[in-house]
């Protein structure tokens, strides 16, 4: 095998993955470990994020990873996972990953309408996906600025770029104003994780710390036959990613490999954005 560019290798270096326990959390975590990294799994949900750790240990060796408890929507919270991480050597790198991302389904859909979207729902997936992203970068984003050094990396989304289609969603047999949908704020949290990654990377370019951002498109999981075929119609590559095909976008963006790059949005969604 050969050896690793060293532009890539992030030997010594740290990364604190916020919702580290979920879908993607892990695989961010294992793309910065396949290439020399160490990671913390940050969560809300501690017991969750310790199994995922221990699988990452198993896999890349003891140490390699741990879990801390985080709640992104708390600046106490926050505050206490910098203090608990400089003590362990700090963090350079920062992906922020927590996100609430509502499954679309015939069940609840009074909620998931416009029409009926909760101002209480709003505002609590604004406090996870976007104030979480602000306070974190905050806290660990000023510290690195301090030091000199260091990455931020917001995972965005495609439907940051595009409106969601609501039309694979559709079910049949039932009327317009009960069709489910994909809810508001998601749109509007990645869109808005677009602008802070811009902002960010303007005022600490001086300061050695970039800030990027990846667009993923969606990943097959189980998700129903119909819904898949209708969204990956959509998509020019014709198909939804593999759940472990962004780890090189984000080992990219987290090393020295975009060492040149800040203030920008990878888009990593089959061509989906392009029609």
């Amino acid at each position: 095998m050969p050896a690793l560019p060293s532009h890539f290798d992030l030997s010594g270096r740290t990364a604190l993955i916020t919702g580290g326990a979920g879908l993607l959390g892990p695989q961010h975590a294992a793309a910065i470990l396949e290439v020399g990294g160490r990671v913390v799994l940050g969560d809300v949900d501690l017991p969750r994020a310790s199994e995922a750790a221990e699988r990452l240990c198993s896999e890349f060796g003891a140490d390699s990873a741990r879990a801390l408890a985080l709640d992104v929507t708390s600046p106490e919270s926050v505050a206490e996972a910098l203090a608990r991480s400089e003590e362990a050597g700090g963090v350079e790198i920062l992906i922020n990953n927590a996100a609430i991302n509502p499954q679309v389904s015939a069940e609840g859909i009074a909620a998931s309408r416009l029409e009926t979207f909760s101002l209480a729902e709003w505002d609590r997936q604004l406090a996870v996906g976007l104030s979480g992203a602000f306070l974190c970068s905050q806290s660990f984003g000023t510290r690195m600025a301090e030091r000199g050094r260091g990455v931020i990396l917001n995972v965005a989304s495609d439907l940051a770029l595009i409106a969601p289609d609501q039309r694979i969603y559709r079910q049949e047999g039932l009327a317009e104003h009960e069709q489910p949908t994909k809810p508001v704020c998601y749109s509007v949290i990645k869109s808005g994780l677009i602008g802070l990654t811009r902002y960010l990377a303007g005022y600490w370019a001086k300061d050695g710390v970039r800030v990027n951002a990846i667009s993923p498109g969606g990943v097959q999981t189980d998700q129903p036959e119909d819904f898949v075929q209708r969204l990956c119609d959509l998509i020019p590559l014709g198909r939804m990613a593999a759940l472990d095909e962004y780890r090189a976008a984000v080992q990219f963006l987290c090393s020295d490999g975009s060492r040149y790059m800040t203030g920008q949005n990878l888009v990593v969604a089959g061509g989906r954005t392009i029609l």
